[in-house]
Formats: C-alpha cells, structure tokens, sequence
C-alpha cells in the first residue's frame, strides 16, 4: 500500500531529524519546507523510496559544502 504524499514528507522530515549530523540531512531539517521535500519525493510511493530519493539531493548539497570548506581552508 502507498503512503500519501503527506506522509511521505512527514517519514522524510523525521528521518532528516534522526539524521541531521550525516549525509547533508540538516538541510532538509533547515532549509526545506513540505512543498520542496514533496518535488524532491518525485515519484516515490514509500517512505523507504522517498528517503532514497531525497538522499541524492541531500548528498549533492553536502558535496559541495565539502567543497567550499576545502576551499576555505
């Protein structure tokens, strides 16, 4: 059975929370709001897919927090 796209962002925002430290998921905790964790959802239907499917975004924007703190330094 497929979860709603409610819930889906609601399994999104709690995972962000349990892991805010790692893999960039503070910006989703920080900086995303429903409406743009359910465009990054896309076509997802479970919570396990939408976190799959988030996950590339929130590596992508860590990536390149890594980049500009490599640069700082």
């Amino acid at each position: 059975m497929s979860d709603t796209v409610s819930e889906l962002v609601a399994a999104v925002r709690a995972h962000a929370l349990e892991n805010y430290q790692t893999d960039g998921w503070d910006f989703i905790v920080e900086c995303r709001e429903d409406a743009d964790i359910a465009e990054a959802i896309g076509p997802a239907t479970t919570r396990k897919g939408a976190i799959e499917a988030v996950l590339e975004t929130t590596r992508l924007l860590e990536e390149r927090r890594s980049e500009v703190r490599a640069e700082i330094f």
